[in-house]
């Protein structure tokens, strides 16, 4: 094997294999002497990958963990199959990977041969996702061009369909892409408009980058989590939740979401829930009965009539057996 470049690419892909390889089956699989393979791997030392050697009549090599990681060489079966894993990621929202998820598939993607593209895409088509049954559902594609847009700073164009249905036509500056937990958003300059605006990705169709290029502009606030939070307080009425359980705030704490807020000890075997909240009576009513012990209410009052209801159909459908 003649070509240097192919062969450092045979080599490291043999390495990034969790195993030790002596230097004469390396030499054998790339048909070469094992002086040329001691030359190669320091090249590819030289290039940053941390490749380790061992003493030995053989001696042996493999590709330890470094303090940044290398490009990685990946054959088709294991590209396609990253590629997939990252769009399931990215299409359920795993809490605190979301957005490297689809900042990865992005690249992923781009480099991808158009024949692994189909592959991924057919893949994809033939997987149906359980889902959380809200019809919040997200093309991981949808993501991917958002997520490139932002990052290449190029002007995105889309449809945006509000929340009574009314269908808009949008040029916008991408600024960031946040997961919810439930929801994906955009937080982005609109031309038109003028302003700063957040966008829910699943009302988002047909997006695409124009090309045109743009220097990043300057949130009003400290981050684009931030003014997801101050646009979603705008948009929705908040109230009061308060709710006394009886039992200890650990035992709490560990069965409530995180968006739901955290309670408060009150005394050994009991704790409070004391917070301002926007989220739907509907999910919190069925958080909060999930919890799994004895709990009370105060306010607000439609919650409590909503928990009285699902009391009662759930007692209804106890007795029917």
């Amino acid at each position: 094997m003649t070509d240097t470049p192919v062969r450092l690419l045979n080599l490291l892909s043999l390495l990034q294999t969790p195993r030790e390889w002596p230097g004469s089956e390396l030499a054998d699989r790339l048909g070469v002497s094992s002086r040329t393979i001691r030359r190669d791997i320091e090249r590819l030392r030289d290039l940053g990958y941390p490749v380790q050697a061992t003493m030995g009549a053989e001696g042996g090599y493999r590709l330890a963990a470094g303090a940044a990681l290398p490009p990685l060489v990946l054959d088709d079966e294991e590209a396609v199959a990253i590629a997939v894993g990252l769009r399931a990621g990215a299409g359920h929202a795993v809490e605190g990977i979301e957005e490297a998820s689809v900042r990865a598939l992005a690249k992923l993607e781009q480099v991808l041969p158009s024949r692994l593209r189909h592959r991924v895409s057919a893949l994809q088509a033939a997987t149906v996702p359980l889902t959380s049954g809200d019809g919040a559902t997200v093309d991981p594609r949808t993501l991917t061009v958002m997520a490139s847009s932002a990052t290449g700073h190029e002007r995105l164009r889309f449809t945006y369909r509000t929340g009574d249905g009314t269908e808009t036509k949008r040029l916008v500056e991408p600024h960031r892409l946040i997961s919810t937990g439930r929801r994906w958003y955009l937080v982005a300059y609109d031309i038109d408009r003028d302003d700063w605006r957040t966008f829910r990705v699943d009302r988002v169709s047909e997006p695409f980058a124009t090309g045109a290029r743009f220097a990043p502009r300057e949130l009003p606030v400290a981050d684009a989590a931030e003014f997801l939070k101050r646009s979603m307080a705008r948009l929705q009425p908040t109230y009061r939740l308060v709710a006394t359980f009886r039992a200890p705030v650990e035992f709490v704490a560990a069965r409530l979401p995180n968006w739901l807020g955290v309670p408060a000890a009150d005394g050994d075997d009991a704790c409070r829930l004391d917070v301002t909240s926007s989220d739907a009576l509907e999910w919190v009513a069925f958080r909060l009965a999930m919890v799994d012990c004895e709990f009370t209410v105060e306010e607000p009052r439609e919650l409590v009539e909503l928990l009285e209801g699902l009391g009662a159909r759930i007692s209804r459908a106890a007795a029917a057996r």
